[in-house]
Order: C-alpha cells, then structure tokens, then sequence
C-alpha cells in the first residue's frame, strides 16, 4: 500500500517538458539564467570585496574603489543613460515564461513626468522588472518616448559589481533626494516606478490574496507634489501567485519573528517556495502563472515644493480610490471574483 501511495504521488508529479517548442524552452532557459545565475551572482558580489582582498587581487580591488569614487553619485543621479542591459532579448524570453504582459489603459504625453506606484509587491515584483526595469514586455514601444526608473533601496548600490548591472537596468535609490532630481530634470517624459508596498507588503504576498499596505504611505506623493509629476496606478494581477508562502497570520510566531528581522534589516524574510528545476510540483524557482501589469489612468498634481498635510491627504485618498477603481474594473477580467475587494492596510 505505502509503495503504491509513492508509485501514485511519483506519477502524478507534473514534469517539465525537455522536448516543447524552443519558445518554452528559450522562455525557461531564460528564468534559469536569472535564478541561478545572475540573481545568486548579484547575492555573492556582497563578499567580492574580501574575496578580491584574502586572494590578494588587491590590484583589482584598488581599480574597483577608483571608479567606485568617480561613478558614486549614479544611484541619486537617474543611473546610466544607456541601459543595454535593459534590451537585452533575454529579458523578453524571461516575460514569456510567466507570461507577463504589460496592459495599457491610457496614452501618457511625453512632454510630462510621472511617478508610477507599482501594487502588490509581490515576493519579487517579477513584473514591475520585466516591464519598466526590462524593456521585456516592449515598454518602449507601449509607452513611446517615456523613459523608466524604478526605484530600490540604497543598499543595494554598496555591492561592488551588483551595482553596476543595477544601474545598467536603469534603476536609482529610492531616496527622496534621487526621486526628485530625475522628476525635476530638465528632460520631459521621465517616469520613476516605486513599488510601494515594499519589505511589509511581501509579508501579504499569498496566492489570491490583494492586501496592500498603502494606507499610510504617503511620501510618494509628496514627492509628486513637490515635483508636479502626476501619479499613475499600476496593479499587477497575478504578482501575488507565482510563488506560495508559509502561512504566517498577524500574531503567529513566525509572522512576528518576520517583522522582528523587517525592524532590524530593513528586509523581510518570507518562507516561500514554488517549482523545481525539472518538475512543477516544489521548488524555488517562480510558478509560471501569468501577470497581468494593467497601467491606470494618470492623477493630475500641481507642483507645490512644500505641500500641506491636507493636499497630501486628499491627493493619497484620490490615489487609493482611483486604484481600486483600476482593480474592479479589470479583477474578472484576470479570473478574479466579482466580489474580491482590495485590502489597505
């Protein structure tokens, strides 16, 4: 009986297909590259530094913190102009593997900037990266003369070598002092993309559920104010699915040893899992289930360098209302009931 149980629970494991379409293979070759090379790459550049030291390349380390010296202001200053890496045709076979699809629902002028808020966060906000980090999912030719930067925290640029793929991603610190400096640029057509739900909404991150923590993030309309940019809506149906995570309600114990290390770090630390590398069944590669990035209409902001409390409040309250609008309008369009409302919290 028990080998029968294992001969049942063996055969009915969903294996990958090493003989599909060279589409899905490209697509998940993609994904592979991303996961265990380039995202485990970017995780040990954190040690380079000793590495180079112990092993005595102190000759490349001094070059290294040379450059670091000259290039360390692109992080707060918009990052780099040419974003090569952004283009890249593997970017794209990445977006294919989920899917992820980019939907627009308006025209943006080119002549005005933008502050994007990007919801949920997600585990890893794959589709805030494939579509306005990457050009994977054709933002360029979607959203013709609007150039991205999505925002990170300012750790992330203090690692040698991870910064510069950062940069030639696009990205820039989610500083208040680099926020404002490409929105007040005098280039037109800028778009800074914040997913604002950050380290406290990964927490929220479970299949089907839509909680965001949104109620009292306020700054990034200030900073829209300040800058006259106007804010744009983003919900990114299916973000919240392509990985599961451990069950931790509010007032578990994991839940508050998360927010205990969230407090200390500055990062949560959800227990997640999702497929494997050759069956679908577990592992820790993402589910492949499609997200959906609808863009909203945008909220028209008069500058104002210091914005009262009061017009920070109406404008925040105007934001959520208008992005719960976006998700009703679209939620059973993606499979979602009609009666799933959107959480603040």
């Amino acid at each position: 009986m028990i080998n029968y149980r294992l001969h049942e629970k063996i055969t009915n494991i969903k294996w990958v297909n090493l003989f599909s379409p060279w589409e899905r293979q490209r697509a998940y070759l993609a994904v592979l590259v991303w996961f265990v090379l380039i995202y485990p790459f970017c995780c040990f550049c954190q040690l380079a530094p000793f590495v180079l030291f112990f092993s005595g390349q102190w000759i490349l380390l001094v070059l290294y913190v040379v450059w670091y010296f000259y290039d360390r202001k692109s992080p707060t200053r918009g990052g780099y102009r040419d974003n090569w890496f952004r283009r890249l045709r593997l970017h794209k076979w990445f977006a294919d593997c989920f899917p992820i699809t980019l939907h627009k629902t308006v025209e943006l002028d080119d002549q005005q900037n933008y502050l994007f808020g990007y919801h949920p966060h997600g585990i890893l906000g794959v589709g805030a990266w494939s579509c306005f980090g990457f050009d994977g999912c054709n933002v360029s030719k979607i959203f013709k003369g609007i150039r991205f930067s999505i925002c990170t925290l300012p750790g992330n640029f203090t690692a040698m070598f991870r910064r510069e793929i950062l940069l030639s991603i696009g990205l820039i610190e989610s500083s208040k002092e680099s926020i404002e400096y490409v929105l007040n640029s005098n280039e037109k057509g800028r778009a800074v993309v914040i997913v604002i739900g950050g380290a406290a909404e990964a927490l929220e991150a479970h299949p089907g559920k839509h909680t965001l923590t949104l109620a009292t993030r306020k700054g990034f309309v200030r900073e829209a104010i300040k800058t006259g940019a106007h804010l744009v809506p983003v919900y990114a149906f299916g973000e919240n699915d392509i990985y599961k995570q451990i069950d931790n309600p509010e007032g578990s114990l994991l839940r508050k040893l998360q927010e205990w290390g969230k407090k200390k770090t500055g990062i949560s630390l959800p227990l997640i899992y999702g497929r494997g590398y050759f069956q679908m069944a577990l592992g820790l590669l993402p589910i492949n289930a499609s997200v959906n990035v609808v863009v909203g209409a945008p909220i028209p902001v008069v500058k104002n360098s210091n914005p009262s409390k009061t017009a920070v409040d109406e404008i925040h309250q105007m934001y959520m209302d208008q992005l719960s609008d976006l998700f009703n309008e679209h939620k059973e369009r993606f499979g979602i009931s009609k009666e799933t409302r959107l959480i603040f919290q």
